[in-house]
């Protein structure tokens, strides 16, 4: 029977457990490049079996939220070098989440002050994180976005093939495609904000086209194995739903099968929510999703996020329900999660108002078990 603190090899990753820190956006990024700290940060938190890095701008345009990281210039290369050297240093394995926000970003973020772009001309009901001009934080919400012309998903699918190969060049073990939380691609599944009538809306197949032609362009480029993805099928997050989520993503999972993928993350009900929340008619069927996947002959590993404890992530393990499981704000306030894990030892709170922003407080200052 598995445990939670067994190595797993997903692809060409080799996990020393199977407890994975989930990305965890923390706005310490300014002009997009991580900072000396952030090594500190994620070599605290190195002893997890898999270190998923905060969501990762794959373009200036890809940006939704002030001091956040990028991974399309050399300093920011630079900056991740640091964070990937201390990480292996300690003995951990990471890999960073590509990112293009889409319509959930502000005018203020985007080039030149343009529009943030989406599949469809569809203003979210969201917030994003601004940074005003006396240099304090604040949620405000998104911009209007217009619709991307067929002529320029190319260049996007392009973005994500060079951030890809830039995160090999900063030393990363792997990426993982972020396609859920209502940001870009998840924006093209979605049918109520993909309303376009060419060949990337209308049907379930013209939906996924976009998340097809980035991972075509991604695993070509550094290898199915080193390459991840995170879906959340049901999640309102962002302003996103569809009414019949069960056939897309089943279809998704299926195509998602003939890559060689190292792992398929997925967020159970709604991000940070409720795990049975649903959308449409029906509760989603997680485990009619994970067998869709395994009986079209996909082999990655299965992730699996959203509210789990100590007891749970076990469960889940130990069943084989999942592969591996993800932790968010736990990892945040107990850098040695997998220990307190293992002991069953109480965990640290956590400052939610440290979350966003800031310095040490709250970031690389939480206390380890002696």
């Amino acid at each position: 029977m598995p445990s939670l603190f067994d190595p797993l090899v997903a692809g060409e990753l080799k996990l020393a457990n199977r407890v994975v820190m989930a990305p965890l956006t923390r706005n310490r990024s300014p002009k997009a490049v991580p900072q000396p700290i952030a090594a500190t940060y994620y070599a605290q938190r190195a002893t997890a079996g898999l270190l998923i890095t905060e969501a990762t701008a794959i373009s200036h345009q890809g940006q939704g939220y002030a001091d956040v990281p990028g991974l399309y210039g050399a300093d920011q290369i630079e900056g991740w070098k640091r964070v990937t050297g201390a990480v292996h240093e300690a003995g951990g394995c990471i890999v960073v989440q590509l990112w293009h926000v889409g319509r959930i970003s502000h005018t203020s973020l985007q080039p030149n002050g343009g529009a943030p772009v989406a599949p469809s001309a569809i203003t979210a009901k969201s917030k994003t994180y601004v940074i005003d001009a006396e240099g304090k934080g604040e949620f405000t919400p998104t911009s209007a976005p217009r619709a991307l012309n067929i002529e320029e998903l190319p260049g996007i699918v392009s973005d994500y093939r060079k951030a890809a190969r830039a995160a090999i060049e900063a030393a990363f073990d792997g990426v993982e495609l972020h396609a859920a939380n209502g940001y870009l691609i998840d924006q093209f599944l979605r049918s109520d904000s993909n309303q376009r009538t060419d060949a990337y809306g209308g049907s379930i197949e013209n939906r996924a086209r976009l998340l097809f032609e980035v991972l075509d362009a991604i695993t070509a480029e550094i290898g199915a194995g080193r390459v991840g993805i995170r879906i959340s099928p049901v999640t309102p997050a962002n302003d996103v739903s569809d009414p019949n989520p069960q056939p897309l993503f089943n279809y998704v999972v299926e195509g998602l099968a003939r890559y060689g993928l190292a792992y398929v993350h997925v967020i159970e009900g709604a991000t940070g929510g409720a795990r049975d929340f649903q959308q449409g008619d029906a509760p989603f069927d997680y485990a009619a999703l994970k067998s869709a996947y395994r009986e079209a002959g996909g082999k990655g590993a299965w992730m699996a996020n959203n509210g789990y404890d100590g007891a749970q992530a076990q469960q889940a393990v130990a069943s084989g329900q999942a592969d591996l499981v993800a932790f968010g704000k736990a990892f945040i306030s107990n850098p040695d999660l997998v220990r307190r894990l293992r002991e069953q030892a109480p965990l640290n709170d956590w400052d939610q108002s440290t979350f966003y922003g800031g310095g040490e407080r709250g970031y690389v200052d939480y206390p380890v078990l002696t």
